[in-house]
């Protein structure tokens, strides 16, 4: 007899106010509870957390580094998004 091997769900902490999310690492768990349950006891173990998000491995849609020049060079030809494109006045300051 086989089991099905438990979802693996990704875990991300964020460790103090004001501070974004951050991945840490995967649990292994059967629903959303245990793993955030897991999360806790496996991250968290030196009361670092301030909130912890637990996501399903499976739902997680990642970009292929391979094709990074054409997810990501109709960024270049787009000028007006750089801040070099425009002119400071010299009253502004330090930017």
């Amino acid at each position: 007899m086989t089991e099905a091997p438990m979802p693996l769900w990704e875990v991300f902490i964020r460790s103090r106010a004001g501070l974004a999310h951050r991945h840490v690492g995967s649990v292994h768990a059967p629903d959303a509870a245990m793993a955030l349950q897991s999360a806790r006891d496996v991250y968290t173990r030196r009361g670092e957390g301030l909130s912890l998000w637990v996501v399903p491995s499976a739902a997680i849609t990642a970009s292929d580094p391979a094709e990074k020049d054409m997810m990501f060079e109709p960024t270049a030809s787009k000028i007006y998004r750089h801040p070099s494109f425009y002119d400071v006045p010299d009253d502004v300051g330090h930017m």
